[in-house]
């Protein structure tokens, strides 16, 4: 269906910043997903997991293996990751106030 496909659309350009939001410090995978979930953003493993990778490759997260316990892969934004985050908050704010204003006189 269009509308669905649209709002898959609409939801895939929000996950990376909020993936971002949540990795101020290290997380693990479980983790970070829980956190999203918990905010109202569930995200499956499948999409998850290969984002991580993904932003870790374009030098957007760093991350460290620790083997305490269950050996985990833990990610945290990196120097870049921080200027990315910061440009696509702002962004962010100023659309969510245009996107505001447009639809004001919606209802």
């Amino acid at each position: 269906m269009v509308g669905d496909r649209l709002e898959l659309e609409l939801r895939r350009g929000v996950v990376v910043l909020a993936v971002l939001s949540q990795l101020g410090e290290f997380r693990y995978g479980y983790e970070l997903r829980q956190s999203l979930s918990d905010n109202g953003l569930p995200i499956e493993e499948g999409t998850l997991y290969p984002l991580l990778r993904r932003l870790e490759s374009q030098g957007v997260l760093v991350s460290e293996w620790r083997t305490e316990g269950q050996p985990r892969r833990y990610y945290r934004r990196s120097p870049a990751g921080e200027e990315l985050y910061d440009r696509l908050r702002d962004s962010w704010y100023g659309m969510n106030e245009a996107m505001g204003q447009l639809l004001k006189g919606d209802r």
